[in-house]
Order: C-alpha cells, then sequence, then structure tokens
C-alpha cells in the first residue's frame, strides 16, 4: 500500500500548531500557545489572526524538519476550516491552501470538533465501536455517541457557558491569569472540595449541561464571605467549585452511557486533561466494566496533530472531498458532518 504523508495544520483559535503524519502515524508536532490574551482576560480575535500570520510558517518549517520530511515528499495538505475565530480560521487555511497549490497536492479543510472526537486514537489506536465521547473544548460541551466515521450522534450539549468557560471565568474571579483551566486543577487538588456547597445543575434525565447556575453560585459565595476568608480559603473554594462541575458532568456521562451501552467511553478537548475528570470517567468506566480512553495530555487542547489524524483517516475510509469543506467556516454544527451531508 501506498505511504501517505501528510503536512496539517490547526489555527482555529489561540494554538498556533501544525504536525507531520506518515501513514495516520504522528512524526512531528509543534505548538505555540498564544501568551498575548492573557492581558484582556480571554481571546481577542484581532490579535490571534496576527499571531498566526507571524507563526504558521515557521512552524510548518519546524514540523518538516522535526519530521525528516521535504515538501516534495508529502501527499496531501490539511488544515483547520472551522468551527472557530474566521480571521484564525482563514490565516490556516489560505496558508494550507496556498502550499498543496504550490505543490500541485490536494487541500483537505477538517472540523476540528470532528478530530477531538478521533484524537485518542493517536495513543490508543483504532477504538471499538460505538464510543461515547465527552467533548468539552473551548465554548463547546458535548455528548456525542461516534457509530463509525462520519456517523455521529450529538446527545446532549450546553444551555449557556461551555465547562471550560466555567472554569476561565472563576479562575479570573478568583486572580488566576487566562487561560484558566490548568491552575484552577493545580491548587484545586490542594484544597477541600466538600467546604462549600454548590448546586449541580440540570439533574434531569436529558444529556445537556449547565454551568451558569454554577457560576452566579461560586459569585454570590464570593460576595457573602469576608474577604479575609476569601484569601485563604482560595483552595477551597474552587475545589468545591470543581467538584460541583465535574459531578455534574460525571452524572451526564453515566445516564448516556446507560442508555447508549458504548464499547469505549472517551473524553476529549481540551478540558479533558482536567486531572479530576480524568480520574471520575476512569472510576465510573471500571464500575461499569468498560474500558476509557483519554487522548495525550498534548493531544487535549487544539493540536495539528488530530487534524492531520482525521484528514487520513477521511482518506483511507473513502470519504470524498468536496468544493464546500476548502471554506472557512466560523460556525459549523457536528451534526452536519453526517456522510452524504453539507453544511448549510
Amino acid at each position: 500500500m501506498r505511504i501517505m504523508r501528510i503536512l496539517a495544520f490547526e489555527s482555529s483559535c489561540d494554538e498556533n500548531s501544525a504536525a507531520v503524519l506518515q501513514d495516520g502515524k504522528l512524526l512531528s508536532v509543534c505548538t505555540r500557545t498564544q501568551t498575548v490574551h492573557k492581558p484582556y482576560g480571554g481571546v481577542v480575535p484581532e490579535l490571534a489572526g496576527r499571531s498566526h500570520l507571524e507563526l504558521i510558517d515557521g512552524l510548518a518549517n519546524e514540523a518538516l524538519h522535526e519530521a525528516d520530511i521535504r515538501l516534495s515528499d508529502l501527499d496531501f495538505i490539511a488544515a483547520t476550516i472551522g468551527p472557530g475565530l474566521i480571521g484564525s480560521l482563514l490565516v490556516g487555511a489560505n496558508y494550507a491552501r496556498g502550499l498543496a497549490i504550490s505543490l500541485n497536492k490536494p487541500f483537505r479543510g477538517i472540523h476540528h470538533l470532528e478530530a477531538h472526537l478521533w484524537s485518542a486514537e493517536l495513543s490508543h489506536g483504532n477504538l471499538p465501536l460505538p464510543f461515547l465521547v465527552l467533548l468539552a473544548s473551548g465554548g463547546h460541551t458535548m455528548l456525542i455517541s461516534v457509530e463509525g466515521v462520519r456517523r455521529y450522534r450529538v446527545l446532549g450539549s450546553t444551555l449557556d457557558d461551555a465547562l471550560g468557560e466555567a472554569y476561565d471565568k472563576i479562575g479570573k474571579l478568583m486572580g488566576l491569569s487566562f487561560p484558566a483551566g490548568a491552575d484552577v486543577d493545580r491548587l484545586a487538588s490542594q484544597g477541600d472540595g466538600h467546604r462549600f456547597t454548590f448546586p449541580l445543575a440540570m439533574q434531569d434525565d436529558t444529556f445537556n449541561f449547565s454551568f451558569s447556575g454554577l457560576k452566579t453560585s461560586v459569585v454570590y459565595k464570593l460576595r457573602d464571605l469576608p474577604p479575609e476568608i476569601v484569601r485563604s480559603s482560595k483552595n477551597d473554594i474552587l475545589a468545591s467549585f470543581q467538584e460541583a462541575a465535574i459531578e455534574s458532568v460525571i452524572r451526564k456521562v453515566r445516564l448516556a452511557a446507560q442508555r447508549t451501552a458504548p464499547q469505549v467511553l472517551v473524553a476529549a478537548g481540551g478540558v479533558a486533561a482536567n486531572s479530576l475528570l480524568r480520574k471520575r470517567i476512569y472510576d465510573l468506566a471500571e464500575s461499569m466494566g468498560i474500558p476509557c480512553a483519554f487522548p495525550a495530555l498534548s493531544h487535549c487542547g487544539d493540536n495539528a496533530a488530530m487534524i492531520g489524524y482525521l484528514a487520513w483517516k477521511l482518506n483511507r475510509c473513502g470519504i470524498a472531498d468536496s468544493a464546500w469543506s476548502h471554506q472557512a467556516r466560523p460556525r459549523w454544527p457536528v451534526e452536519t458532518l453526517t456522510e452524504g451531508t453539507q453544511a448549510q
């Protein structure tokens, strides 16, 4: 069988990434997290786009050098085209498409949330179907049953804030820098998660999530506590917030797993790097007698390795590319990815 080498790019938000894969195996990945947004407490789209423009050529060359692959060795180019920030998407997609044209190689546009669905296979190989994915990435928190390539059933999603957004907002209230997820996780691990009681949202029989009420409850708690108690109890407050957030998620994952009987439980996306979430998913899977799988920590956030892997998988499965998949799409629902369906 002919060897397939792919150069892939990810630029949907504030991660700059390029990767080289050969037959679905990762040869190199070079990722830079933009720090320019820290003073603003969130991603500034204009600054994100400029950063991608400054870094993308150097990252491509670095990834090729680490993989010991020349441009002429490549078989095709792939890049994230959605969903995400339109300026950032255009930088990555246009650079990749221009490179493909100059090399007379095919270009493939990739949905970066779909790439997250398959990212655990980079570390674990082919997962048995169907598998259930808790996808927590950026502004998305979703439960998706993966029944095959381009066969996805969205069971539920967040009705307001995503889990990662809640972490960032609570982190900001507690004086942490953006993005706050890793710092919340680290400090919470040093605190008492049962000292303060916060509500568990959406305790119904649907698979949807809600985190705005939890966020508001923490705000009220910080308002009502004396400032000296807030300062001395920082780790306990964060631990109690995290306990409520993760427990509400696990209850939904358990319900979905009971109803869909997956072969594997998967957590993917940036929040899947959270240590408590990984432990609770592992414990849940063990209690239900099914395996679980996580992407490597370096593959949880947005990265080009998963983009290249999905491009390879789609090609191997014979799923044809089409003209509409070359357009940058800031909004692109996962539900439109059913094979044969085009995004509107």
